[in-house]
């Protein structure tokens, strides 16, 4: 973790160039400000039929640590709603989940 789930409308999503930029950036994002191991980045991007709202929905599932505070997260979700719009130039919504360790259970 994380995990960073874009949901992109498919009427704009075949037109997007800035994806390799947009997962290279969120990937520094999240070793940067969250302090990920590199290797347990994820990224997907899923193309969806929108029936409203905004044309993305960015979904982070993370897990809490004591050094991920609400400032640090509400840092992180600023640099990512600046990096979206620089890198595909669309608007998101974004929501951050956190798990408490003890509740991940996982593979791979």
């Amino acid at each position: 973790m994380p995990n960073i789930s874009f949901y992109i409308s498919d009427d704009k999503f075949d037109e997007l160039t800035g994806l390799p930029a947009l997962t290279h950036r969120c990937a520094e994002l999240c070793t940067g400000i969250l302090q990920a191991e590199p290797d347990k980045v994820h990224i997907i991007y899923i193309a969806i039929r929108n029936g409203r709202g905004h044309p993305v929905y960015a979904e982070v599932c993370y897990r809490l640590e004591p050094h991920r505070t609400p400032e640090v997260m509400a840092s992180f979700i600023s640099d990512l709603e600046a990096v979206i719009q620089q890198e595909i130039g669309l608007m998101a919504r974004i929501r951050c989940f956190g798990s408490a360790p003890s509740q991940i259970y996982s593979r791979n």
